[in-house]
Order: C-alpha cells, then structure tokens, then sequence
C-alpha cells in the first residue's frame, strides 16, 4: 500500500488527558482519529509504516455525532472512528517532539 494512503486512513493522534493516563500507565497505549471506513487491518498496516514500531492489538469505536442547535436550526456533527492502538514491548511514539 503506498504511503498517501496510509495518511489517509489515519486523521490525527488524539492527546487527551485519558490517552496520556493509558500511555502513562505502561500499557503503550496511544489513540488516534481513523477514516469511518478503515478496517483494524488497515489502521495495524498504516501505524506500522508511518511511525516504525509494531502493533500488538487494536480496538475501534465508532464515536456518534452530536445533535447540535444553532438558534432555531438543528443539526448534527459528524460520526467519527478512533482506534486505541497497544504497541508491542519496546515500542513507543513520541507524539509531542520539542514541547
């Protein structure tokens, strides 16, 4: 798979306060924004390949849009997909570099 692709499957790293405490806690946890349509396999090959360590096991939730109100109009934000991805011992990404 060529390397375009695999930005495109994944959005952007998630750094909340729950992902640091699951990384803080030994785990090698770390979160991420995923397309809606990518499947586990392809988040593994995608992690994989941008930042060079080895995925131990991935788990996706499917994170269901708000109902939103702007005056008198209601709308609704998009449904979005994050994985937790568990990175195999003696791996780790350093998401935050110079900070």
């Amino acid at each position: 798979m060529k390397k375009e692709r695999h930005f495109d499957i994944i959005s952007r790293p998630l750094l909340t306060e729950k992902s640091t405490a699951a990384n803080n806690a030994q785990k090698q946890v770390y979160l991420f924004e995923v397309a809606i349509s990518s499947k586990k396999k392809d988040v593994k090959d995608a992690v994989e390949n941008i930042f060079d360590v080895k995925v131990d096991s991935i788990n996706t939730v499917v994170v269901r849009g708000k109902v939103k109100r702007v005056g008198k109009v209601m709308g609704k934000r998009n449904n979005w997909k994050k994985a937790y991805v568990t990175l195999k011992k003696g791996y780790a990404i350093n998401l935050v570099e110079g900070v």
